[in-house]
């Protein structure tokens, strides 16, 4: 297969996988070598072993990190700072994407971003939606209430008293009136965790205050 034929196929998938490519290939490693060489002329940008994209000016389809977030790594779903970010809930601009998994936790760093997954208990995996990039391609990302609790579980051991300014010097959220009080009551009982409780009332009767002014 030379480089054109692979790219006429390319050209119609989001992202390329290795094993689709070798799917009805007789000489795999072949196909592998090609891959590897594609990859180190920059005609495709390696996203992980086995995973790639087509180069920027080649590419037909756009694909967003959000999209790419979820299929590099999962079950996962964008949580954290990079939702906190998106939804104004945080001062600071956020470039890396951060998720969740129930698998160990991993880090991928490619040319794109960097991809942050934090382990997560089966049992508090829950509190995404779908969403569709600009091409239409789904993935998931997490509510802002839960990306909130999301970003409070990882970082409870930084919480001290008073919560309230944790939250609000520290860590610096704001626009917290979008927040949604009933579902921050809901999903914070999927964490299980007295302390988890406490910080999410300080939020709730902070999200209470903003709302009466």
């Amino acid at each position: 297969m030379n480089y054109l034929e692979f790219k006429n196929y390319a050209m119609k998938v989001p992202i390329i996988f290795s094993r689709d490519v070798l799917l009805h290939s007789n000489n795999k490693q072949a196909i592998r070598n090609q891959l590897t060489r594609w990859s180190s002329r920059g005609l495709l940008i390696k996203l992980r072993r086995g995973i790639y994209i087509l180069n920027e000016a080649d590419r037909k389809i756009p694909v967003s990190k959000a999209y790419i977030a979820n299929q590099l790594y999962g079950p996962s779903y964008i949580s954290l700072e990079y939702v906190l970010g998106h939804y104004g809930l945080i001062p600071e601009r956020v470039y890396d994407v951060t998720s969740v998994t129930t698998k160990k936790t991993m880090s991928i760093q490619n040319s794109l971003a960097d991809f942050a997954y934090s382990h997560l208990k089966p049992k508090a995996y829950r509190g995404f939606e779908v969403f569709k990039d600009e091409s239409g391609f789904s993935y998931l990302m997490a509510t802002p209430e839960k990306a909130i609790l999301d970003f409070i579980y990882f970082n409870m051991k930084k919480f001290r008293q008073p919560y309230r300014k944790v939250l609000e010097i520290s860590y610096r959220f704001q626009n917290i009136d979008i927040l949604r009080p009933e579902r921050l009551k809901m999903l914070v009982e999927l964490f299980d965790n007295r302390k988890m409780r406490e910080i999410s009332q300080a939020l709730l009767i902070w999200i209470e205050e903003e709302n009466v002014k």
